[in-house]
């Protein structure tokens, strides 16, 4: 644990734009770095912080006009701390109001019990003590303290609490304490995780599916466009490494389905299911979604849906089978148009090139996927060399959307039997490159547009995970529970993560000055603060603490009721 050494002194700020903190004489600046967890200990609350900018300050424009010399240390040694001194900005995300000491209790805050920390230390707290939202700051002059192993526990929690299922997925940037989710409070809202090519998304992705896995909070449903989460994947770097994927991890609860069964068998995935999608299975808003990738006109979905008004479910198949006179008939008896009747045709072709799509299905793999997912099953559907934006859109779309549709079904027979055996798993979707569904001009034709904006009213969340946030529905981004992000440049993405974020502009500079692997910052409905953190590794340490703890011998009524009598919403 760190001294309890304070690091300056609150001079000025408002509750709008933070705390202005002017460091004592004998702590460097270059010591405080952007995104640091700090404390500061107001007359009668404490307040959780985040360091958001660094600055140098002066007494007296004389010292800036005739600076000493490089070489000349002794006076330099004069004026530092009096003539020459650093601030930090901070912003309080989170108070801590003791009450009177009318019922102390000893706390452990590393395992929640009335015992001594590993130190050796206890700390008294009032039972009624509890963390709230900032609603006003703090009085001049108060010390501020760097954040110790008990404050990040106080706030973030601890992995194996009883009553919680915490997962830790980093740690602060210059602690080793773990920084916890929580992942009852992860699942129940549509997630993100974001950050530019490289910095490491897929790694963060499979990190957080392991815990909700491990920790039973969802079962997933994971669109695996680059075949980097079912059996194993490859690391960045001069080196190839392996690493093992959620299959590997998790055998006897993770399934794979293939659309392409030869790449995945080329790949030593011995164990794949095949998934096979037919013409008759095709909607007309799933051709909409990829109007773009196949060069269709407004015109032609315009009759796509005369088409389908015609000949119901069929209407792809009769068309390819169409010649031009009966184009022409069916033209001069519905008032369609042959052109672009014909160009949708000729376009539609495309589909025969993607190997997962038949005429007909010969069985209902939809319904094998759901039975899975019924069963407690986690499903990763891969798309080997079937990557391209035309196909994983087409397919994700479909499947999620008669997925959905049963879990409304499901959903409302519970609502009507009010039986705790009718209530539907909680469904976590994963996909990637989310900006082609969600963006504003097509995400009123997706099923993930939908499941956003009803968020948890079915027991459907995404995870989504992109580089591009700026492409995303400002609409859909407002509704994102958590927030991951990792280096992001582009002004326009950086504004996109704080869309509908009180206090956010403050931390654009903190996620600007993010390292560019292994970084990232976390804000939303999981975490009770926005906090920067060191992300965990995953290695084989990792693959050997995510085994070791049991989750499923912990009563699943005694999770709920716990998550539901805590006091933790905290207003982000």
């Amino acid at each position: 644990m760190k001294s309890e050494k304070p690091l300056g002194s609150v001079i000025q700020g408002s509750l709008s734009q933070g705390l202005e903190v002017r460091l004592h004489p004998d702590v460097s600046v270059e010591d405080m770095r952007v995104g640091k967890f700090m404390v500061v200990r107001g007359e009668r609350a404490h307040f959780f912080c985040m360091l958001t900018d660094v600055c140098l300050g002066t007494s007296s424009e004389r010292i800036l006009a005739n600076p000493p010399l490089p070489e000349d240390e002794f006076m330099q040694a004069v004026l530092a701390g009096s003539g020459t001194y650093g601030t930090i900005s901070l912003m309080p995300m989170l108070m801590l109001t003791p009450e009177p000491e009318e019922k102390p209790v000893a706390v452990n805050f590393a395992t929640g019990r009335g015992a001594k920390t590993q130190k050796g230390e206890t700390f008294a707290v009032s039972e009624k003590s509890t963390l709230m939202p900032v609603k006003t700051i703090p009085r001049h002059f108060s010390q501020v303290f760097d954040a110790t192993e008990r404050d990040f526990r106080l706030v973030f929690g601890w992995e194996d609490d009883p009553h919680r299922r915490n997962f830790a997925i980093g740690k602060p940037l210059d602690m080793d304490v773990p920084v916890c989710i929580d992942l009852d409070r992860f699942v129940e809202r549509s997630n993100g995780i974001f950050g530019k090519s490289g910095t490491g998304k897929s790694f963060l992705t499979r990190l957080l599916l392991s815990g909700v896995i491990k920790k039973q909070a969802a079962v997933n449903l994971i669109f695996d466009m680059h075949s980097e989460y079912g059996w194993e994947a490859t690391t960045e770097g001069k080196q190839l490494n392996m690493v093992k994927g959620l299959r590997q991890l998790f055998p006897s609860q993770v399934e794979i389905y293939t659309l392409d069964p030869a790449s995945t068998r080329r790949r030593g995935v011995r164990d794949a299911q095949e998934l096979y999608l037919s013409y008759d299975q095709i909607e007309v808003e799933d051709i909409a979604l990829v109007q773009k990738e196949l060069n269709l006109s407004d015109a032609a979905i315009e009759n796509a849906i005369i088409l389908r008004n015609e000949y119901g479910k069929s209407w792809i198949t009769q068309l390819l089978n169409m010649g031009n006179e009966e184009i022409q008939d069916f033209c001069d008896e519905k008032r369609g148009n042959k052109a672009s009747i014909i160009a949708l045709q000729r376009k539609l072709m495309r589909l025969d090139d993607l190997k997962y799509m038949r005429n007909t299905s010969p069985k209902n793999y939809i319904g094998q996927i759901l039975e899975s997912l019924d069963a407690g099953k986690h499903v990763v559907i891969e798309f080997g060399s079937q990557a391209n934006m035309l196909s994983y859109m087409l397919a994700t779309n479909m499947i999620s959307r008669r997925i959905h549709s049963s879990y409304v079904q499901k959903t409302e027979r519970f609502l009507q039997t009010k039986n705790p055996s009718d209530r539907p798993r909680q469904l976590l979707i994963t996909i990637e490159e989310a900006h082609r569904f969600l963006d504003p001009a097509t995400v009123r034709s997706t099923i993930f547009g939908t499941i956003a904006r009803e968020m948890r009213k079915y027991f459907v969340t995404l995870l989504i995970v992109d580089q591009r946030p700026s492409g995303i529905d400002n609409e859909v981004m407002s509704q994102i529970g958590t927030r991951i992000t990792a280096l992001l440049n582009d002004e326009k993405d950086i504004d996109a993560i704080f869309t509908g974020v009180s206090g956010g502009q403050s931390l654009r500079s903190v996620l600007a000055k993010l390292d560019s692997k292994q970084q990232a910052l976390i804000l939303g409905h999981a975490v009770p603060m926005p906090v920067v953190i060191q992300t965990r590794p995953y290695d084989e340490k990792f693959y050997q603490d995510i085994a070791d703890t049991d989750w499923e011998n912990m009563p699943t009524e005694t999770v709920l009721k716990a998550a539901e009598s805590a006091k933790y919403d905290l207003g982000f």
